[in-house]
């Protein structure tokens, strides 16, 4: 498909999803710390399905959220992008703590950079210290807590001016 956006990095495409990614974004959904909010895990009918999910790839229209390709494997890992203003990715457990998601996201702020961006932010619970040393390392500092919960965890809300 032509004018579709892709951002290459050293070791990663991160480029639209394909209807076959679906597979992946299930297994994502599967991995979900309990504390994650009900709407953004499994329900008890087994939602979304790899068919649920398959039916919402082909619906999306633009890319917010690109999928995280590994290049010499060629296997998605995750996704990265901006939904709202907002950085935003989640990776497979069996990858974290080699430096994807800082890769994948410095190619997203770079891109947000030029398209005029200013600021970013990014929510965090408050619990998940993986994407908050993330964030840590892309210059995102805390600005907010919101949303105190006793069983999800409070939302941090950071920033960083690009």
């Amino acid at each position: 498909m032509t004018g579709e956006v892709v951002l290459e990095t050293e070791r990663l495409l991160l480029r639209p999803w394909r209807v076959a990614d679906a597979v992946v974004q299930r297994e994502l959904w599967t991995e979900r710390d309990p504390r994650v909010p009900p709407h953004r895990r499994i329900d008890a009918d087994g939602h979304p399905t790899v068919a649920d999910l398959e039916d919402a790839i082909r619906a999306r229209k633009s890319p917010g959220l690109f999928a995280i390709e590994r290049k010499a494997e060629h296997d998605v890992i995750g996704y990265c992008g901006l939904v709202d203003g907002e950085l935003a990715f989640e990776l497979l457990q069996r990858v974290w703590g080699q430096g994807y998601a800082t890769e994948a996201a410095t190619a997203v702020l770079d891109r947000a950079r030029s398209s005029g961006h200013e600021r970013l932010s990014a929510t965090v619970r408050e619990w998940n210290t993986t994407s908050r040393r993330v964030l840590a390392k892309l210059g995102f500092t805390e600005i907010e807590r919101r949303d105190v919960d006793s069983v999800h965890g409070t939302t941090l809300v950071t920033a960083k001016r690009l």
